[in-house]
């Protein structure tokens, strides 16, 4: 193995292989590591091959190391910029939630509406 990269160093490396669930990238220590899809964009990444493929060269982030020696990268926290989002609680999105509690608020009232628009027919 070369000279171990170390977690969160912002590294140079090629992508070697494109899978559907990620990219196997060599960095320029010679080790090997691992861009796993969500880690490609800031956006949901559908298709990974629209973002990176074999033979490019790009930055990544080396955001971990498992215990056998493999290593988890990202290309969006390599991006300049990119601020990693405050982890949520039991994986809810508060915006998210926020907006449903208004959208079903608001189909309610709309729901009521009709019915009242129906019923003043008779």
């Amino acid at each position: 193995m070369g000279g171990m990269v170390e977690v969160g160093a912002v590294v140079t490396g090629t992508v070697e292989k494109v899978t559907e669930y990620g990219a196997f990238v060599k960095l320029e220590s010679g080790e090997s590591g691992m861009v796993h899809i969500s880690q490609v964009d800031v956006n949901y990444v559908k298709n990974i091959r629209d973002f990176i493929k074999e033979g490019d060269s790009i930055q990544v982030k080396v955001v971990g190391q498992k215990e056998d020696g493999k290593i988890d990268l990202s290309i969006k926290q390599a991006q300049p910029g990119y601020t990693e989002q405050a982890p949520r609680k039991g994986g809810r999105d508060p915006e998210f939630e926020r907006k449903l509690k208004t959208f079903m608020s608001q189909s309610q009232e709309r729901l009521v509406d009709l019915k009242r628009h129906k019923e003043g027919r008779k």
